[in-house]
């Protein structure tokens, strides 16, 4: 079972939570707006059911001006605003502010998501092929941390 939250902007009610996912449906009156906030990890997406929702999204971009005293970089900060209708998705990444504004009462699935990092392994050994099913894993007595295979051979009588 979900419980609603009242919102000074509206309300959220959990459809889906799991350590991988959650999907919230929101409703957001006319003129409500949630804080400006960043999420760390989480990426964002917001699909409109019914209403108008905007998103703002706070870029920084640096450009490398020329100037005549002293060359470098200028950063500006841009904010990005999309108007979302029915049907439509805008997806705000990890660690960029955001906030949203309702046009007009909008009913929309918010959702979270983090990405998995492909090259996280750390390899303790390599991997091979030994077909002769001799393979030891041993410790060395002054490194107990180091890990090496070694070939034995064994003889059945």
């Amino acid at each position: 079972m979900s419980v609603i939250e009242g919102k000074v902007w509206g309300s959220t009610k959990p459809l889906l939570q799991t350590p991988a996912i959650e999907i919230h449906r929101i409703k957001v009156k006319e003129g409500g707006y949630c804080s400006k906030h960043t999420h760390q990890s989480k990426i964002n997406a917001f699909y409109v059911l019914s209403g108008v929702l905007q998103i703002s999204r706070w870029k920084n971009y640096v450009h490398e001006v020329s100037k005549i005293i002293q060359p470098g970089y200028d950063q500006h900060q841009m904010v990005d605003i999309t108007k979302l209708y029915h049907d439509d998705i805008c997806v705000v990444p990890a660690g960029e502010p955001h906030m949203f504004t309702a046009l007009e009462d909008t009913t929309a699935l918010e959702i979270y998501w983090a990405e998995l990092n492909h090259n996280d392994i750390i390899r303790d050994l390599i991997g091979g092929m030994d077909e002769s099913n001799n393979l030891t894993l041993f410790e060395e007595e002054n490194s107990p941390t180091h890990i090496y295979a070694k070939k034995t051979k064994t003889s059945i009588n």
